[in-house]
């Protein structure tokens, strides 16, 4: 997914996640359904509209554009990645589901995303995150350059883990480090952010609890 960027290959965020998913890229969904929870339900509830240019900022593999693609025939699908390995898995899964006319993906920085370098004159329409905020260094520069790009009246979506605070402490502290192992952990200042521009002039933020705050989706929309 996306990371910061970077003046030596030791720093480099593109190379880094390249190495990451260098060889899991070729497992990656398999092993990630268990986890990765709300997505689907994610996907279900974009609030999309006919022709509108949805982006997934950390598209990884293309899954989740494959299905959008699939439930949502009538709008446009763009990905950005820093990973150009996993974006080669993810243009190999777009083109086996016969999809090339339909999603477009790119290599680029989650805080560089920019509406004109997928070819498109007005900003994204539906922008989402799907797990890739707690893996971003520069999560708040990304959070910030995607509402920039956001269309007027539109909404701004993320999927993530949360605290599991809801949850038996021993399920807690098993799925915790279990996670670490995959580089996952939960960022309370993401969400505590997302609660920051929320309690603002600027936007409203809705928050839906996933399986006893094992994760949550998020939704900010510029205030009317």
């Amino acid at each position: 997914m996306t990371q910061t960027a970077p003046h030596s290959q030791n720093t480099d965020p593109a190379a880094a996640m390249d190495r990451m998913y260098r060889y899991t890229r070729h497992v990656y969904d398999t092993t990630r359904k268990f986890y990765l929870l709300g997505r689907d339900r994610l996907l279900r509830e974009l609030d999309t509209r006919p022709d509108d240019s949805v982006v997934e900022i950390g598209c990884g593999t293309a899954r989740n554009l494959i299905r959008l693609a699939r439930i949502r025939p009538d709008v446009r699908l763009f990905g950005l990645d820093a990973s150009d390995q996993m974006l080669e898995t993810a243009r190999q899964h777009i083109h086996a589901a016969g999809l090339d006319d339909r999603i477009t993906v790119r290599q680029g920085l989650a805080e560089n995303i920019n509406h004109r370098d997928f070819g498109l004159d007005q900003p994204f329409d539906v922008p989402f995150f799907s797990y890739s905020l707690s893996m971003i260094p520069t999560w708040k520069e990304s959070v910030d350059t995607a509402l920039d790009q956001l269309a007027p009246g539109r909404t701004l979506y993320a999927v993530d883990f949360w605290d599991q605070a809801d949850l038996p402490a021993p399920f807690r502290w098993t799925l915790t480090h279990w996670l670490k192992l995959f580089h996952v952990v939960h960022r309370p200042e993401l969400i505590e952010y997302l609660q920051h521009l929320g309690d603002g002039d600027r936007f409203d933020l809705d928050v839906t609890s996933i399986m006893g705050r094992y994760a949550y989706i998020a939704r900010l929309s510029p205030t009317p």
